[in-house]
């Protein structure tokens, strides 16, 4: 009778289980190194699932977490790999998926850290995901996929990091790379949008985004959560795909080793019922540049001299050679000293204002190279053929900002016959978002990142870029108020005579062109 009664449970528990569902990896696929696992169990039994894993060898359990639903990254050698997805219910069941995978370093791959397979989120959505291919000239762009044949964004370059605002309702979201070589790989995210109380929040005390801070780095963060629940885990990731440290609770307060250079991390929480929420921290370790960049860094140059002002009137915006600061159709000016409002002591007002509509003063800058300001003339071109990193780091303050069509901050370089030009412009009383320049097109292009600068306080704006190996221009990242938006976005150059690096700041008068006022302080450029 015992046996029976026996084989009779075993015989339940096999049937308790409906089955293991992998969405990630594709069984019979060729992945790279760093592989993504998602995949969700059901069950009949009353209790529910009580734990997901993954076998990436016989009895070499990889991972393992509670609930019916995961979504990690493993970083495995190349080889060939018959892991298995294997599901435990709380009657006894068990339930595996046989999934066989081919890791190759040059396959291509969608990692997605945000938002997990499963989770539910609040009406606003973050997703964060990077991408790799086989191909040699890289990730073309990435995009994401709300339901079939609705891409609701799209950026280019291998990553992505941004915030969709959804109606509540389930979505079977897809995060999708292309490639320059026509290829393509896609990651499925389910998430279940409940409204806006819904999903979960993290709080970031330490480090501060867009800081600078030594190897021991100490993070302090707390989350919140809709799940009854309440939250399972809190994590840092040091970059894609790396958790380096993880904590059960909906705290954490612990001191990360890091050595020097630029990371994108990010702090994320898991609660128990599958839902998870992210805070990304941009930190850079031991210095915002590298060490070696000693004498490359322009401290407080909005005190410094060499600025030029000229008046860009409409329609064309070419300099204007005939205008004077006086006006009358477009007055502007620069005056330095200014103590308040001020951050040192020593701020510079810019005006505008003038009687031609939409007409712009621009102040240019020339560091290094031709007409060089600094000493910096760069004779034997020693200097800026060997400059691929640039950092425009600045803080503004305004008492009327709805006066303002747009703040313009522009970082140049002309070497080799090649003009660079990252424009960035925060279009204010323009729709309150963040532009770009296209070099060869000659118009801006939408980013669809928010500017919301705030009036009547220090605004504190940092912008990264960089001239690739290749010589394309890489929009990398603009932060502003310890908010980053991470861009990625690749241009490429035009023809110059020119040689040298230089910088801008402009201010664009609305429709009346009514007068107003910026206040710099701290104006930063590094160059390396």
């Amino acid at each position: 009778m015992k046996k029976l009664a026996l084989l009779f449970a075993l015989a339940f528990a096999a049937r308790a289980f409906a089955g293991v569902s992998v969405t990630a990896p594709v069984n019979n696929s060729n992945v790279a190194n760093t592989v993504q696992y998602v995949a969700k169990a059901t069950t009949a039994c009353a209790k529910g699932v009580s734990a997901i894993g993954i076998y990436t060898a016989p009895n070499v359990l990889a991972y393992t977490v509670n609930g019916s639903s995961l979504n990690t990254l493993l970083t495995l050698n190349a080889g060939t790999y018959n892991t298995i997805v294997q599901a435990w219910d709380n009657c006894g069941g068990v339930q595996k998926m046989p999934i066989t995978i081919f890791v190759k370093g040059s396959a291509a791959e969608v990692q997605v850290s945000a938002p997990s397979n499963n989770a539910k989120v609040a009406t606003q959505v973050q997703f964060v995901a990077t991408a790799h291919s086989s191909c040699p000239r890289g990730v073309s762009a990435m995009g994401i996929y709300t339901s079939p044949g609705v891409l609701s964004y799209k950026v280019q370059g291998a990553s992505l990091n941004t915030v969709l605002t959804l109606n509540p309702g389930n979505y079977n979201t897809v995060v999708q790379e292309w490639d320059h070589c026509g290829g393509s790989a896609s990651t499925p995210v389910s998430i279940a949008v409940a409204g806006v109380k819904s999903g979960g929040s993290v709080q970031v005390s330490a480090p501060l985004s867009n800081s600078t801070v030594s190897p021991t780095v100490q993070f302090v963060a707390s989350a919140t959560t809709s799940c009854p629940a309440g939250v399972s885990a809190m994590g840092i990731y040091t970059a894609p795909g790396v958790l380096a440290y993880k904590v059960n609770g909906n705290k954490l307060n612990t001191i990360l080793t890091l050595a020097s250079g630029i990371y994108h991390t990010v702090v994320q929480e898991w609660d128990h019922c599958g839902g998870s929420a992210t805070a990304p921290v941009v930190i850079a370790v031991g210095s915002a540049v590298p060490a070696n960049t000693k004498g490359k860094q322009f401290v407080n140059l909005h005190q410094k001299g060499g600025w030029t002002g000229y008046a860009l009137l409409p329609p064309v915006y070419d300099i204007c050679p005939y205008c004077v600061s006086g006006g009358p159709q477009t007055k502007w000016a620069m005056t330095k000293g200014v103590t308040s409002p001020s951050l040192t002591g020593n701020a510079a007002r810019m005006d505008i204002g003038g009687s031609t509509v939409y007409s712009d003063a621009l102040w240019n800058n020339h560091l290094v190279g031709d007409f060089s300001s600094q000493g910096l003339p760069d004779f034997d071109h020693s200097i800026i053929p060997n400059v691929h990193n640039f950092t425009y780091d600045v803080y503004f303050y305004a008492t009327n900002l709805e006066a303002s069509q747009a703040l313009e901050f522009d970082i140049n370089q002309f070497v080799n016959g090649k003009s660079f030009i990252w424009g960035h412009e925060c279009r204010i009383s323009g729709g309150h978002q963040w532009d770009i320049w296209d070099n060869p097109g000659m118009k801006w292009i939408p980013t669809g990142i928010p500017c919301n600068p705030k009036n009547n306080a220090w605004n504190h704006l940092v912008i990264q870029v960089e001239r690739t190996s290749d010589n394309h221009l890489l929009f990398k990242s603009i932060t502003l108020n310890d908010q980053t938006s991470t861009l990625n976005h690749y241009e490429s150059p035009t023809p110059t005579n020119w040689y040298g690096i230089t910088i801008n700041y402009q201010q664009d008068g609305n429709y009346k062109q009514q007068p107003y006022s910026i206040w710099l302080d701290k104006l930063t450029f590094s160059y390396w």
